[in-house]
């Protein structure tokens, strides 16, 4: 239940209130779901927009489980040692519970004084006037997005209420969405797997087999036969020719359509410049030119700028992150670099997992991947293909 409302209510929040803010800020997310990102980028751009549009110094969204708990959780205004300090995600408890069960906006000049307040962890920031909306897709509460600590004197107000109930409701839609979006990346994911296989199996595989039979005959041959010996190999060498062009094509036809829309420069472009705008990192990217590059080449150096890029992102704690794509001689060098935690030569990181899948990456393409770092002074991961 709404509480009291602040006296003084203005018809229009001041520049904050104007329709085209609010538009930008439906936008913001409504276009990260266009962007195909995932679910928890699109509640961070959900809160970060929130915040934004009412100048809140604290947001939050919570997204429940069945547990009892929170499946998603995310919030501005939190450095990640205060995120690490406050521990675990909440429980639905309190507020956030009263919130899900009655499922309507409350508004509150100090939520300590609600007697459904209970408690936070001791090294949660201080919250006092405090605005929550539910996103609801119908009668089901997909989350509760609140608003605490506005920056400008009075608190919020009635008119801050429906603006965040309004925005509420498109933020429900892009959930939803992205929701949608997921599932639907899981089935085709599924789907081209099994397409996948079905192509080894009926190609390479009865090539890979072949091979297999002829390389034993030529081992037989080797000390009875060496001229029919000799002509063994040969087709051995033949099949493993084919078996490995046949591979190439499906790796082809595996490729990401932005790499055929815009090509490898600027299809990793437009992902930082998605990423950039939604993490307080500053990520910057530059290229000189390609030339033409082998479509297995383009699919390894994306694939490996990702998995860095996102390593770095998860990791680093670094304050920036530049990527460098520059051709030369007959390949192509990919450098991501930030200026984060680092670590030692000696002592490597926990992300050992994405590191081995960027070095077969690059290995399966006839390139090398070296990782250069220090604690304190960043982390650079290098990739060289052939073009």
């Amino acid at each position: 239940m709404t509480t009291r409302p602040t006296s003084g209510d203005p018809a229009a929040a001041g520049e904050d209130g104007r329709p085209d803010a609010v538009l930008h800020a439906v936008s913001s997310a409504v276009l990260a779901v266009t962007r195909h990102l995932s679910v928890r980028e699109v509640l961070q751009v959900i809160v970060r927009s929130a915040g934004r549009l009412l100048d809140a110094r604290y947001a939050a969204l919570g997204v429940p489980d069945d547990d009892g708990s929170f499946a998603e959780f995310v919030a501005e205004g939190l450095s990640d040692r205060q995120w690490e300090a406050i521990g675990p995600l909440p429980r639905q408890h309190g507020m956030l519970a009263a919130m899900l069960g009655d499922a309507t906006p409350v508004r509150l000049p100090d939520i300590r004084r609600d007697p459904r307040f209970e408690w936070w962890p001791s090294a949660h920031p201080v919250l006092k006037d405090f605005l929550g909306v539910p996103i609801r897709d119908g009668d089901q509460v997909l989350g509760i997005i609140f608003l605490a600590n506005k920056r400008s004197p009075g608190g919020f107000t009635r008119h801050d209420e429906e603006l965040l109930t309004l925005f509420a409701a498109h933020a429900a839609i892009a959930l939803t969405n992205a929701r949608l979006y997921e599932r639907n990346r899981e089935l085709t994911v599924v789907e081209e797997r099994t397409r996948v296989a079905r192509e080894l199996h009926d190609a390479v595989t009865q090539k890979l087999f072949s091979l297999r039979l002829t390389a034993q005959a030529a081992a037989a041959l080797v000390e009875t036969d060496p001229p029919r010996a000799r002509a063994e190999l040969d087709r051995v060498r033949g099949l493993a020719g084919e078996a490995l062009a046949e591979l190439r094509a499906v790796i082809v036809e595996l490729r990401p359509a932005d790499l055929d829309r815009h090509g490898l420069a600027e299809t990793l472009r437009k992902q930082v410049a998605v990423l950039d705008r939604l993490h307080p990192v500053s990520i910057t990217f530059d290229a000189g030119p390609l030339g033409d590059l082998q479509p297995e080449t383009e699919v390894t150096v994306l694939r490996v700028a990702q998995e860095a890029l996102h390593n770095a992102l998860r990791h680093a704690d670094a304050s920036a992150i530049h990527l460098r794509l520059t051709a030369g001689g007959t390949g192509v060098r990919l450098d991501v670099r930030d200026d984060g935690r680092g670590f030692p030569a000696d002592a490597p990181p926990s992300r050992g997992l994405g590191l081995v899948s960027m070095r077969e990456r690059a290995e399966a393409t006839g390139g090398s991947l070296t990782l250069r770092s220090s604690p304190g002074a960043g982390t650079t991961v290098s990739l060289e293909v052939p073009a």
